[in-house]
């Protein structure tokens, strides 16, 4: 019965209009999280690119991803409301903090993916440091980087929720409005949205994700595959006993 009450809320014409619809929250929601997760590429892909290609502060980097996952989001945003007040800048801090350990893990790791052999070999051709990194290991090590982003962006979706705790927007603001009013349909039609665009960001960069594998790369399985229920015919010569 709550379901299609919840459908029913979402599929409302009454809730799509004016400026607390559900598109305007929508927005809200999406450019929250997408923000969120810029700042935190910006921070996390060059430390993970240098902890990657050096080989230094692995085990740091492990340990302080590791730690910041522990911290309660709930938490993070209460105390940084607490310090800065109910305006944005309280859940995109604490958002970027959620963020930044997958985008930091799989920079490091698309970097350290790259096979020793395909180094050394740029190497001997003359490549310097900054070619290996940006020419070699950066373009390799894409689909894990991407992997890292899209992770993050599926945890940010499903956390930014919490943004309308402090009234910034997001369609939390529904889950909380319904749990003041006790109006569930809202509350499960809202958390019906929130999934529904955590799959759609899934989708986009699960596509993205197969887009930036180099095609030598994407190619070389198939290869291999063909190579081996293809294998060559070598003529028996006459009079030679079978």
């Amino acid at each position: 019965m709550i379901i299609g009450q919840a459908f029913g809320w979402v599929f409302d014409p009454a809730n799509y209009a004016g400026p607390d619809a559900v598109p305007a929250r929508l927005w809200e929601h999406i450019w929250i999280s997408l923000l969120a997760v810029l700042i935190a590429s910006v921070i996390a892909i060059p430390i993970g690119y240098a902890i990657g290609h050096t080989g230094k502060a692995r085990g740091f980097a492990i340990a302080l991803s590791g730690g910041i996952r522990a911290l309660p989001t709930l938490g993070v945003l209460t105390l940084v409301g607490l310090l800065l007040g109910a305006n944005l800048q309280a859940p995109l801090l604490a958002l970027v903090v959620l963020a930044i350990p997958s985008v930091l893990a799989g920079a490091y790791a698309g970097i350290e993916s790259v096979e020793p052999v395909t180094v050394d070999a740029a190497r001997a051709q003359g490549m310097t440091g900054w070619q290996i990194l940006t020419k070699v290991e950066i373009p390799l090590g894409l689909p894990l980087l991407v992997g890292g982003v899209r992770a993050a962006v599926l945890q940010v979706v499903a956390t930014a929720t919490l943004a309308a705790y402090v009234g910034s927007g997001g369609l939390g603001g529904y889950v909380f409005l319904g749990l003041k009013t006790q109006d569930y349909a809202m509350m499960l039609g809202a958390s019906i949205l929130v999934i529904a665009l955590a799959i759609a960001f899934e989708i986009v960069f699960s596509v993205l994700q197969r887009a930036v594998v180099p095609a030598g790369v994407a190619e070389r399985p198939t290869r291999r595959r063909s190579g081996s229920r293809e294998r060559p015919h070598t003529p028996i010569p006459e009079g030679t006993p079978s």
